[in-house]
């Protein structure tokens, strides 16, 4: 951990900085490099940071100027754009620390340039980017609607590097660098950043400050937690985040960083409220139990702050803390049946698959 931290900016100036959303505040230090518009912490080229350590992050936002000249907007593809970040702190055994980083990057321009923009794209770090963006807005705009602001980043992203014929939904595609964003998009307007109707405001302020200051897989957590299940059919294997997932016979261990969920099914709850796991003949059944309690220990041990863990089993009260985090593709109004041992989400919000299908036809428009 170091503290008393100052972190400055200098660019090439084909590019001005908009600002900074993270643990910082704004130094003041105006210049040419500042633009006019204005993201975050912005008007400066310098903050000021009292504690940072190695997992620190700032999500820092530019502007690329824009050119009069058509000579000058025909760019190389050899031209080349510079970033430095000079870092200023004092290091835990009193010493006073500089680290400089220079980073370099290419403009692209004329035939190829979407498919050279979608190579270097990063679905992970724009959905947290999204999400610290959303809430930055939340907090600052008064008549702000993050659904609608979310819909229309995500359409026009869409509409500019997805495949499609005009006015065919189904012939819509996009590139596998692009195709979890709507996913992310999808999960994030479910998220407690953006739905903050069942927290307090000092819940939803703590959110927010921690989603500010992490980095971005476990941000991504955050936005869409992780799903693994336990059975005796398979070892721990990935699991959909959607209430398909749930069977009786199964165990779901639910990471969404805040809160860590052990999920039992009805027979599973069943069999461990009998007793079977403390029989020597059920040896592999206690065995099934252990596993998933000894992940969400080992998940609790390396993460501060400490999450929550629920230990609940399903139709249990504790189950809509897995409930609320999974997709309602079988809701209570879903015209197909249920799978044995299943079960449902008494929700009207839409599945991602109608969230999917409308994202496509207004794409398309």
């Amino acid at each position: 951990m170091s503290s008393n931290g100052i972190f400055e900016i200098s660019c090439s100036k084909d590019i001005k900085i908009q600002g900074i959303i993270g643990p910082c505040a704004s130094l003041d230090k105006k210049g040419p490099l500042c633009s006019e518009t204005v993201i975050g912490q912005g008007n400066t080229t310098a903050w000021k940071m009292c504690g940072l350590d190695n997992t620190t992050s700032l999500c820092i936002f530019f502007d690329v100027i824009k050119k009069e000249s058509p000579d000058i907007i025909a760019q190389s593809a050899n031209n080349q754009f510079y970033f430095q970040f000079l870092t200023y702190y004092q290091h835990s055994n009193g010493q006073m620390r500089l680290r400089a980083t220079t980073l370099s990057r290419r403009w692209v321009a004329g035939i190829g340039t979407k498919e050279d923009i979608i190579s270097g794209f990063d679905q992970e770090a724009a959905a947290v980017v999204m999400a610290r963006q959303v809430s930055f807005k939340m907090e600052t705009e008064a008549e702000f609607d993050p659904i609608r602001w979310l819909d229309k980043s995500l359409i026009h992203m869409c509409s500019q590097f997805g495949e499609y014929q005009k006015d065919s939904p189904s012939s819509f595609s996009l590139s596998p660098r692009l195709s979890i964003f709507p996913q992310f998009m999808f999960n994030l307007r479910r998220s407690q950043f953006v739905q903050v109707f069942n927290n307090s405001p000092d819940e939803t302020a703590y959110f927010r400050m921690i989603l500010n200051r992490e980095n971005v897989s476990n941000s991504v957590v955050m936005i869409q937690p992780s799903l693994i299940s336990y059975s005796f059919q398979s070892g721990p294997e990935p699991a959909l985040l959607d209430v398909i997932s749930i069977a009786a016979d199964r165990i779901l261990l639910l990471d969404s960083y805040f809160t860590v969920v052990v999920f039992h099914g009805s027979t599973v709850a069943q069999w461990r409220k009998a007793g079977y796991h403390d029989i020597p003949e059920h040896q592999a059944f206690a065995n099934l139990l252990k596993a998933p309690r000894d992940e969400a220990d080992a998940i609790i041990k390396e993460r501060f702050p400490v999450p929550r863990l629920v230990i609940c089993d399903q139709h249990g009260s504790q189950a809509r803390f897995l409930l609320a985090k999974l997709n309602p593709s079988a809701t209570y109004n879903s015209n197909g049946a249920v799978a044995p041992g299943g079960d449902i989400i008494f929700t009207d919000d839409v599945s991602f698959e109608v969230f999917l299908d409308h994202l496509q036809r207004l794409t398309v428009q």
